[in-house]
């Protein structure tokens, strides 16, 4: 009996730990303590992720109603085989990285500021998941506003002076996009009287024509864009990714701009279901040339950088390309290509950027010209980045190549020959910016009177290298995953959450 009543709490829970735990950490100022804490509220939470997503797998959607008020009129918790996925990506993320974070936090930020870290971390995870989570579009801006604080105190604790002003920008930004989402909330509201997303899904199409909602649309779209990085609106990005923490950076590129893509992803096919909005060539084929503009002229400037945070950063965005394209199809294809992308960018990329914490440590920068003689001094992490950019490329055998397979038929299936030929050339992008490096590491002899250095410790390199063995091992065997996705999509396109 106990244990069918907490299975039913699992929807409130999934938020309701995080958010708790936050404050404890702040009363506690601790960091051994915090760590342990954010810890085991992580590692719950992965659990509960996956209860919920085997629950939606094997019943169907959840419904969980705050409070017993019925939506509209209360909020509710709504969860399908979408953001049960979304939920999992997140928790998985987080789990995997909190053992990594122990030593890498220590050594980038301060003793006093430790505790304040992980209160931070707890804060955004709880946002990041009340994002996915949630059934009411006002809700979700409550979540996000969550989430977009706690990121930006997150990313100022960089050493580097500059994480400042690159937090500052983000805040700018992304007070920008918070702001545009919330007035396209309002207008929505002004014409159906509702906020909950399965009951606007019903009223939209009736005043769907209206300039009101046409501009609500805009207003949604620009805001959510602003938050999930879409060129040209990432200026915020390759900053916050570069001087923020590694541990910080590892998150957010893994989570961060995944849950804001499902925002728009849920906007467009749930609460705008009804309407087909993506049928309007004018919306898809705007969707589809910035998509094909990110992917090729963020893969480009990744080319020029000398700073391999940076150049990550916008591989980022370009990724985040190949995403939104998967969205312009409006296909079940095109769409389970860009929730697998979700899942499989959150594993090489969060890979990626451990390598550059690892590196980072044991040398103290992640400039290009300190690579050289890398391959040697330090081979399991410089393997691991090289397993890492394979994936980037889409080499087969790697997740990267599933993504990229799954795009490709997507857009031959719309006849889009533009975009498989920008698909190819990205990648060809990204096999020379990844090289740059491998060829610094393997091929460049140290720098003279270069110091003996040791690789980075085990509790760093195991998270590292468990993401980026997933990330070869979903590329040899993807079905599972591949699955969800796919169930995923003909949910979406079902138009109903």
């Amino acid at each position: 009996m106990i244990e069918a009543q907490l299975s039913q709490q699992l929807p409130a829970l999934q938020v309701a730990l995080a958010l708790l735990a936050a404050p404890v950490c702040l009363i506690l100022r601790n960091p051994r303590a915090s760590w342990f804490i954010a810890t085991i509220i992580t590692w719950v939470s992965l659990a509960i992720a996956l209860g919920l997503l085997d629950q939606t797998l094997t019943g169907g959607e959840i419904v969980y109603s705050l409070g017993d008020w019925a939506a509209p009129w209360g909020i509710e918790y709504r969860i399908d085989t979408v953001n049960a996925f979304i939920l999992v990506i997140v928790t998985m993320i987080g789990a995997v990285a909190l053992p990594y974070a122990r030593i890498s936090v220590g050594a980038e930020i301060e003793d006093a500021r430790i505790y304040l870290f992980y209160a931070m971390y707890l804060l955004n995870l709880a946002g990041l998941l009340g994002i996915a989570i949630t059934g009411d579009v006002f809700n979700l801006f409550v979540f996000m506003e969550i989430s977009s604080l706690s990121s930006y105190v997150l990313i100022s604790l960089g050493s580097d002076r500059r994480a400042l002003s690159a937090a500052f920008r983000y805040l700018i930004m992304g007070t920008i996009g918070a702001t545009f989402y919330i007035i396209g909330v309002g207008m929505m509201y002004m014409m159906t009287g509702s906020l909950n997303m399965a009951d606007l899904s019903t009223i939209l199409p009736a005043v769907a024509d209206t300039k009101t909602i046409l501009v609500a649309l805009a207003f949604l779209t620009v805001g959510l864009s602003l938050k999930l990085a879409l060129f040209p609106l990432h200026l915020w990005l390759p900053n916050a990714y570069t001087f923020a923490p590694s541990m910080v950076t590892v998150f957010l590129a893994s989570t961060g701009t995944k849950v804001a893509v499902y925002a728009l992803i849920r906007i467009y096919f749930t609460v705008f279901g009804g309407v087909e909005i993506l049928a309007d060539n004018s919306i898809g084929l705007l969707l589809l040339l910035l998509a094909i503009a990110g992917m090729i002229i963020a893969s480009a400037a990744a080319i020029y950088q000398t700073n391999i945070k940076r150049m990550l950063a916008y591989s980022s965005v370009a990724q985040i390309g190949y995403i939104v394209l998967g969205i312009s199809t409006a296909t079940v294809t095109g769409l389970a290509a860009s929730i697998i992308h979700l899942f499989n960018h959150a594993l090489m990329k969060g890979g990626l950027f451990m390598a550059m914490g690892c590196i980072a440590l044991r040398i103290g920068s992640v400039e290009i010209s300190a690579f050289n003689g890398l391959g040697k001094r330090m081979p399991a992490t410089m393997a691991a980045f090289v397993a890492g950019g394979l994936s980037l490329v889409g080499v087969p055998l790697t997740v990267g190549f599933v993504s990229k397979w799954y795009l490709i038929q997507a857009a031959l299936e719309r006849g889009w020959w533009l975009a498989v030929a920008a698909i190819l050339v990205s990648s060809l992008l990204a096999l020379i910016y990844v090289w740059r490096v491998v060829e610094a590491a393997y091929f460049h002899p140290p720098a003279d009177g270069a110091t003996a250095i040791s690789e980075a410790p085990l509790s760093m390199l195991v998270p590292m290298w468990v993401l980026i063995g997933a990330s070869v091992y979903f590329g040899i065997d993807a079905t599972d995953v591949l699955d969800v996705a796919i169930g995923s999509a003909e949910v979406l396109l079902r138009g109903t959450p």
